[in-house]
């Protein structure tokens, strides 16, 4: 899901007008919820789905920084196994935007569009590997602060390994953006999480992510979360956390989960 932040920078690079103004900080919010990754949290598995399976999610997640609020919800992601060790990706959110003494604003916004591939199955020895690149379509409309306004690509590599109820994973990659006011950068994190019974999932990352505009530092987040199995194929997914040094964040995702496909 362009990426993030910093209002009070930000506005001293947009002094002709209030306007113009909200419209970058407005980009810079966006930018943000975008980085989102493997639900509910950033760091991504390089797990694909089972070959002619589906998952859906219908969520939301939001950030908060100095420069306001941003907000997806509501969104859907859609991944399809479509051949073997291959899943095509899909994110279509509504953006909801507010920057200090606006109003909330509000529309589709950027379509994300991947497609992940594991090039190494896990053995006892060794990590399943993969890779997942993505493309964020300009589908939002920068005039009113709820797209990038160009194209932009993330190019990440993941590693997962599991013993009995414990897995780690994690990696990391970059991002490139050639958007006004945007800029490359590079993104890494790592998780650890374990099945607490038949019924709950509990796991805590951390993500470390470049300056992604011309006025912020990057950042890095501590996120915890996890997941509560209604059944085998429907799940409650949640995190929540925040920034440790760099810019200021306040992450939180919220989502439903179904998978459903043939017989295995």
């Amino acid at each position: 899901m362009g990426d993030r932040r910093m209002a009070f920078f930000a506005s001293s690079l947009f002094l002709r007008s209030h306007k113009h103004c909200v419209i970058a900080l407005g980009l810079v919010l966006l930018a943000q919820v975008s980085l989102r990754a493997g639900p509910p949290f950033l760091t991504d598995d390089p797990e694909p789905v089972d070959l002619y399976h589906w998952e859906f999610y219908f969520f939301a997640l939001g950030d908060r920084t100095a420069a306001g609020d941003s907000i997806s919800a509501p969104a859907v992601e859609l991944n399809y196994g479509i051949a073997a060790n291959t899943q095509i990706h899909l994110i279509a959110p509504i953006a909801d935007l507010s920057t200090p003494g606006t109003t909330w604003t509000s529309g589709y916004g950027d379509t994300e569009l991947g497609i992940k591939y594991r090039l190494v199955n896990e053995t006892d020895t060794l990590p399943q590997v993969g890779v997942f690149p993505m493309a964020e379509l300009a589908t939002g409309a920068r005039s009113r602060g709820l797209g990038n306004g160009r194209t932009w690509y993330r190019l990440p590599l993941w590693l997962q390994k599991s013993w009995g109820p414990w897995t780690t994973y994690g990696g990391g990659g970059v991002a490139l953006n050639s958007a006004p006011g945007q800029r490359n950068y590079g993104f890494a994190g790592w998780l650890v999480q374990r099945d607490i019974g038949k019924y709950l999932t509990l796991g805590t990352e951390l993500f470390r992510q470049g300056a992604d505009t011309t006025n912020d530092r990057g950042f890095l987040a501590s996120n915890a979360g996890g997941y509560v199995k209604f059944s085998e194929n429907s799940n409650l997914l949640f995190s929540a956390g925040r920034s440790i040094s760099g810019d200021r964040h306040l992450l939180w995702y919220l989502g439903l989960y179904w998978t459903w496909g043939p017989p295995k």
